[in-house]
């Protein structure tokens, strides 16, 4: 994972976090892998960080990343 550290959020913006990585991975088929959740989470809180506070823009958002990411 990236280096996020030096990030500070509030608690309200945490829950917004929150709720939009636990419908993004909602919406990922079975077996959820790790490496996809801390993607997922990752581009969450760099969209955050830049802004972002609708739940359904972050998941969208980290959910496009995902499908973008080369394979490994």
């Amino acid at each position: 994972m990236k280096n996020f550290s030096n990030a500070e959020f509030s608690p309200e913006v945490i829950e917004i976090m929150t709720t939009a990585l636990e419908a993004a991975v909602a919406t990922l088929p079975d077996p959820v892998h790790s490496s996809h959740v801390n993607a997922l989470a990752e581009s969450i809180l760099r969209t955050a960080g830049a802004g972002e506070r609708n739940v359904a823009h972050l998941q969208r958002i980290a959910l496009m990343e995902l499908q973008l990411a080369p394979r490994k």
